[in-house]
């Protein structure tokens, strides 16, 4: 385990020169039209935000695990993404993600950041809200816009800055 000055300065370097997360494990990706999802998914996305209006869609397969993501536009035209995983047949939401403004973060999360990454400037975040509650926050650096740089959870007035890449 880093000492907590060196793995702020790892965090500070991520931010800085494009170094990542640890990688989560490999995950194949295919593309799927909105029209050839299944209906079980469908379902559950126009349920969760009615009005919906599916733009994108991806079947991911990682570690067994079976996931949609669901990329589309509320009425109000807004984008959102939900993250669906497979469990027993069912089809779950494990993830609603949407971009915000760095400055629309929680300042404790804000905080967070900038104690393990001083210089931290975000060029995009993402606010991945769990099923459970639990939300991260996704800091992309530049030029590095596949993978965030820093990931900061965010439950119960608490921020705590994450040193693996969230599963989901």
């Amino acid at each position: 385990m880093f000492a907590r000055s060196t793995f702020a300065s790892a965090l500070a370097l991520a931010l800085t020169a494009g170094a990542v997360l640890a990688q989560a494990p490999e995950t194949r990706i295919t593309p799927v039209e909105a029209a050839d999802l299944p209906p079980a998914v469908v379902a559950v996305v126009t349920a969760a935000a009615p009005g919906l209006k599916i733009k994108a869609a991806e079947l991911k397969v990682r570690e067994d695990r079976r996931y949609y993501d669901v990329e589309g536009a509320l009425p109000d035209g807004g984008e959102i993404e939900f993250d669906l995983l497979e469990a027993g047949g069912q089809w779950k939401i494990v993830e609603t993600q949407r971009d915000i403004a760095w400055t629309a973060t929680p300042q404790p999360v804000r905080d967070a950041a900038v104690k393990a990454a001083p210089k931290v400037a975000p060029v995009r975040v993402i606010e991945s809200t769990q099923n459970d509650g639990v939300v991260i926050y996704e800091l992309f650096a530049e030029g590095r816009p596949k993978t965030p740089a820093l990931e900061v959870s965010w439950k119960g007035g608490k921020a705590k800055v994450l040193t693996e890449a969230w599963p989901h």
